[in-house]
C-alpha cells in the first residue's frame, strides 16, 4: 500500500509515522511476547507505515526491533529513526558517548546504518557543536544517514545546523501541548527557513484521544501517564473537553478524535510528521485512515478555539525532574568555552 509522504532529508517518508515506544515501556506494565509483538511489526509493513521511531531507551525495543529485521528480511523496507543521550542520569553529548551509543544500538538492531540519529535530550554541559561534529563523522562512516535533534531550543538547532545538516527536529506537538508555536520560541520559523522536518511525538495527546480514560482514575497503576502534571486529577476534566471538541468535528468526518488530531497537525505545515505510537493494529489502521479526513479551514479554526476555551495547560507535560531537559530549558554552552 503507498501512503502519503513527506520528506526527511532526501528521503519520501510515510507523512504519519509510528512511535514504537510503547510496544516495550512506559505505557502500562504489560508489552506481550516477542511473537505478539511481531505481529503489530507486520502488520504495519503490510499497511505501507513504515516510517518508524525507536530509541536506546525504550525498554527492549531496539533488541526487539533486531529480532524482528532478522525473522522477516524487511530492514530495507524501513525509515528507521533511534536516539541516544536520553539517560536516566542525563544526556549524554560528549564524543565518547555518543560513539559507545551507536555502537550498542548497531549491535541491538544487527544493522549497519541507522536512517536517522536523533540527540533524544540536549546535554547542557556540551557545546552542540561537539556532539554533532560527532554525528557528522558517523554520517562520513556509514553508520547513520541522517542526524535530527529532539526538545531542543533554536539557538540549538541553529547551532547543530552550522556543523551539519539537521533533517528532523522532534518535539511534542499536539492540540494537549502547543509550545513550540510560541513566537518567542521560534522553532517553527527556524524549521522552515532550514529544511528541517518537525516530527511531532505525543501527537495524540498520550493515548487520551482513545476514549479508555475518563477520567483520571482510569489511568492504570504504574502508567507513566500517571506522575504527568498536565494529566493531574484537577487538571484532566479540562483535557477531556478537548477530547469532547475533536470527537464533535470527528462526527462531521465519521472520524475518530484522535483522527481529527492528526489531520490537523498535518494542516498546520508541509513539514509536520506526527508519529503515534500503538501497540494494537486496530490502531495502526485508523492512524493511517487519517488521510482520508479533509478538515476544512474554518475547522482547523474551531479546534483552535476548543482547545483556547478548555484551558487544560494547567500543569507541566513532564514530571519535575525531567522538565529541564526540554527546548525552552536546555540550551548549551557556546563552543569557545571549551
Amino acid at each position: 500500500m503507498s501512503l502519503p509522504t513527506r520528506k526527511i532529508g532526501n528521503d519520501n517518508v510515510t507523512a504519519i509515522g509510528w512511535g514504537l515506544m510503547g510496544l516495550s515501556a512506559f505505557y502500562g506494565t504489560e508489552f506481550g511476547s516477542d511473537e505478539e509483538r511481531f505481529e503489530i511489526l507486520d502488520a504495519a509493513v503490510e499497511l505501507g507505515l513504515t516510517n518508524w521511531d525507536t530509541s536506546d531507551v525504550y525498554g527492549d525495543n531496539e533488541d526487539l526491533l533486531g529480532k524482528w529485521f532478522k525473522h522477516s528480511g524487511k530492514r530495507d523496507q524501513i525509515f528507521l529513526a533511534s536516539k541516544f543521550g536520553g539517560t536516566p542520569t542525563g544526556p549524554k553529548g560528549t564524543p565518547e558517548y555518543v560513539r559507545f551509543a551507536i555502537e550498542r544500538s548497531l549491535k541491538r538492531l544487527g544493522i549497519e546504518t541507522i536512517d536517522l540519529y536523533y540527540v533524544h535530550r540536549i546535554d547542557q554541559s556540551v557545546p552542540i557543536e561537539i556532539t554533532v561534529g560527532v554525528l557528522k563523522e558517523l554520517v562520513n562512516e556509514g553508520k547513520i544517514r541522517y542526524v535530527g535533534l529532539s526538545e531542543a531550543s533554536e539557538s540549538t538547532l541553529r547551532r547543530a545546523h552550522a556543523v551539519h545538516p539537521i533533517s528532523a527536529l522532534q518535539m511534542e506537538y499536539s492540540p494537549f501541548c502547543l509550545d513550540i508555536e510560541d513566537g518567542k520560541s521560534g522553532i517553527m520559523k527556524a524549521c522552515r527557513e532550514l529544511g528541517v522536518a518537525l516530527v511531532a511525538y505525543s501527537p495524540t495527546g498520550r493515548g487520551v484521544l482513545t476514549g479508555k480514560f475518563k477520567s483520571f482514575d482510569d489511568i492504570p497503576e504504574g502508567d507513566w501517564r500517571k506522575t504527568v502534571p498536565m494529566f493531574s486529577k484537577k487538571n484532566f476534566p479540562n483535557i477531556l473537553k478537548i477530547v469532547k471538541g475533536l470527537e464533535e468535528i470527528g462526527k462531521r468526518h465519521n472520524a475518530t478524535a484522535a483522527q481529527v488530531t492528526l489531520a490537523w497537525l498535518l494542516a498546520q505545515d508541509p513539514i509536520v510528521i506526527p508519529i503515534p505510537g500503538t501497540k494494537q493494529i486496530k490502531y495502526l489502521k485508523e492512524n493511517i485512515d487519517t488521510f482520508k479526513v479533509k478538515l476544512s479551514a474554518e475547522e482547523v479554526a474551531e479546534i483552535r478555539e476548543v482547545v483556547d476555551k478548555a484551558g487544560a495547560n494547567q500543569g507541566d507535560r513532564y514530571p519535575a525532574g525531567m522538565m529541564q531537559h526540554l527546548f525552552n530549558l536546555a540550551d548549551t554552552p557556546p563552543l569557545s568555552q571549551n
